[in-house]
């Protein structure tokens, strides 16, 4: 990374809650909002670096921003440098812990730091940590919405071309989720891979129950089907089923991940940028993976998690939501299935200032 002689002057944060054009169903309940809280860090120079902090739910909006804001006098007039105040924030907060709102506070700090550092040098992310863009294949996400729904919407992003496609399943019966996996794979032809996500609502004994079943119908990866917390569950599932098992975006920190990894819970591994610490945990983590040669794959925040999954080593799929869009100046763009980064600085998070205004909270 470019030394940086660079000071912090500044941290701003707002929130806002962006209407989901179509609510994202799950066997866990329905995502019909994006709570976000929106961080922008001011330099001596005048770069400003950006970041988004997704609460899931409304009732954690302002917490989660009071919480954000209230780090202020810990980085105004640092220098700018991301990866030391990421290990300074943690270590004031190790007794508290930096899991949950404190977590995701932290990490939209860094992430807003990683994005001012990359623009003060006129860089992207990638060029930032030395790689190069790479096409990195997306899939697009299925809700929880019966047959016939998510046999349409799988085929809406084959035709866009897409190769794979992620469902949510989970239903009252194994059948029922029979009857969906069969109905979106009639629906895309055998040439795109389907991953299902239960979101965490099976016991392990009944995810293996169904998984039995499922094995034989040629899915990429199953994800969460139980606690994601379970790891010594998620390894009895492993270990019982030939379809694969992803975990990792309910993964707080790369201790989590190793936690995992000890445990052999997942056979693939997915972290949520916001959720492993930011731009460096996610780099923490993409070095765990590469040790023991684990695939990774990222979980939301699409512009950020494309040029980090072009740094990884063993870089799998990127999750593409367009959740977010109305308030990014420039979301990412997926060319036939591929997510194309080029020409971006920073982390490619920038306002569409009109829209933040229109869903301010």
């Amino acid at each position: 990374m470019p030394n940086s002689t660079i000071t912090i002057r500044e941290l701003r944060v707002r929130t806002v809650c962006v209407p989901m054009q179509h609510p994202h169903r799950t066997a866990s309940g329905v995502v019909s909002e994006s709570p976000l809280v929106l961080t922008d860090v001011v330099t001596d120079d005048g770069t400003i670096g950006h970041s988004i902090t997704f609460t899931y739910t409304r009732a954690a909006l302002k917490p989660t921003a009071d919480f954000l804001a209230s780090l202020s006098p810990f980085i105004v007039d640092q220098a700018l440098a991301p990866r030391e105040i990421s290990r300074s924030l943690a270590s004031r907060f190790c007794l508290l812990g930096t899991q949950g709102l404190v977590g995701m506070a932290l990490a939209g700090v860094d992430m807003a730091l990683w994005d001012a550092m990359a623009r003060s040098h006129q860089l992207s992310l990638v060029q930032l940590l030395g790689g190069m863009n790479k096409p990195i294949p997306a899939y697009g996400a299925v809700g929880y919405d019966g047959v016939k729904g998510s046999a349409k919407t799988a085929e809406t992003w084959a035709k866009a071309g897409f190769k794979a496609i992620k469902a949510k399943i989970g239903y009252a019966t194994v059948d029922e989720d029979l009857a969906v996996i069969r109905a979106m794979r009639s629906a895309v032809g055998d040439n795109v891979s389907i991953m299902v996500d239960y979101n965490q609502s099976l016991t392990p004994q009944q995810a293996i129950n169904r998984l039995r079943v499922l094995d034989r119908e040629g899915l990429y990866w199953v994800e969460e089907p139980t606690l994601a917390h379970d790891y010594l569950g998620h390894a009895q599932i492993a270990r019982e089923i030939n379809t694969p098992i992803q975990c990792g975006e309910n993964w707080w920190g790369t201790l989590d991940m190793q936690h995992a990894i000890d445990a052999s819970a997942s056979d693939f591994m997915m972290p949520d940028v916001m959720k492993i610490g930011g731009v460096s945990g996610w780099l923490g983590a993409a070095e765990l993976a590469q040790t023991r040669g684990i695939m990774l794959s990222s979980h939301l925040w699409p512009e950020v998690s494309a040029q980090l999954l072009s740094v990884t080593p063993t870089a799998h799929w990127l999750e593409y939501a367009d959740w977010w869009n109305p308030i990014v100046a420039k979301p990412l763009v997926i060319d036939n299935g591929v997510a194309s980064i080029d020409r971006k600085f920073g982390t490619g998070v920038e306002w569409n200032e009109s829209a933040v205004e229109k869903f301010i909270v």
